[in-house]
């Protein structure tokens, strides 16, 4: 657990008297294509990286609380991230905030840079929903003062808080409707995305399994996409032993997983194949799926990012996981399959 905590605002006066230089000169260091030697600006950009400096850019004369909260997001085109944004925009909205989303490749970079820009306009606070910033990063935007709330990541940071769904309840859960269907032969199609919410899907379902004496097939074919749970379908079936129940860390792997079992491997879902997901997406429930998953309760952990927000005194730290909600429909047997 980290011990960073906030330290006060770091202003231009204190970067100019660290530098030895005027306040005017850290100003012109700062502004494109205003005139600054060499030196000074050296001078200047050493002692703000040593103070923690950031500019803003938004308005050198704001005093107050800016109200703005920013989104930082990455795969903002899968049904589920797109759905959680928007939820979480209506409600923040609805509470007088502005809201800055920051969209952002899975790559440590981009989120790095733009966790950046959330210290230079000063925003309040920072809502993570990509799994892939480092805690250091984050720890800067407590130290700077923000609000920092997490959600699906499994990060302990001082002052931070940290929103989950229960993925150890889901992943018991989808064994026992693989097992109450007579599923013998379990698989797990995952990806390689590797956050903190897939890994712990995977490990709970397979440590459930094997208390159970059931073995699973794991198997990954790329990033979190339709076309990924298209590939490990072809990867299990193409094998001798393919399992008759499977388990989908997400829904978007599940939709592909399905078409290629049925298209390719004319396989009847749910009498020769039982399969569950997670997410419960807008397709999940299409007439061509009928997908039984859980679903994260969005509109209940965006209220509570809400609440957060608006009682900054609140102190952060735990974790706080949020029952997933299951979605009963027709891709897993009531029962056993008769003979």
């Amino acid at each position: 657990m980290s011990d960073v905590k906030p330290r006060s605002f770091v202003s231009a006066q204190m970067v100019a008297e660290r530098a030895g230089v005027s306040r005017s000169a850290v100003s012109r260091t700062f502004t494109d294509g205003a005139s600054v030697s060499a030196a000074t600006r050296h001078k200047v950009l050493e002692a703000a990286s040593a103070l923690g400096y950031h500019v803003n850019h938004l308005a050198r004369v704001l005093r107050e609380r800016s109200s703005i909260v920013c989104l930082v997001v990455a795969d903002i085109t899968t049904p589920i991230r797109a759905h959680m944004v928007d939820v979480l925009t209506r409600k923040l909205q609805a509470a007088g905030k502005v809201i800055m989303i920051i969209n952002t490749e899975t790559d440590i970079e981009s989120v790095s840079a733009a966790l950046r820009q959330t210290l230079n306009y000063r925003a309040d606070a920072t809502v993570v929903l990509s799994g892939t910033p480092p805690a250091a990063l984050i720890e800067t935007c407590l130290a700077n003062g923000q609000q920092v709330v997490l959600i699906n990541r499994d990060d302990k940071l001082v002052g931070s808080h940290n929103l989950g769904v229960d993925n150890t309840l889901a992943s018991a859960e989808a064994l026992f409707l693989l097992r109450r269907a007579g599923c013998r032969r379990l698989g797990l199609v995952t990806s390689t995305a590797g956050t903190a919410s897939l890994v712990e899907r995977e490990r709970a379902f397979v440590a459930a399994a094997s208390e159970a004496g059931l073995p699973v097939i794991v198997t990954s074919s790329g990033p979190t996409s339709y076309a990924s749970g298209f590939e490990s379908a072809r990867q299990l079936f193409g094998q001798s032993q393919s399992p008759d129940g499977v388990f989908c860390v997400t829904d978007l792997l599940a939709l592909g997983f399905m078409d290629a079992a049925r298209h390719e491997f004319s396989l009847r879902i749910p009498e020769d194949l039982c399969i569950v997901g997670f997410d419960d997406i807008e397709q999940a429930s299409w007439e061509s799926y009928k997908l039984t998953t859980f679903a994260q309760p969005l509109a209940a952990m965006a209220s509570h990012v809400v609440d957060l927000l608006l009682n900054p005194a609140v102190a952060g730290t735990e974790r706080r996981l949020f029952a997933p909600v299951p979605a009963w429909r027709k891709s897993v047997r009531p029962t056993p399959a008769q003979p």
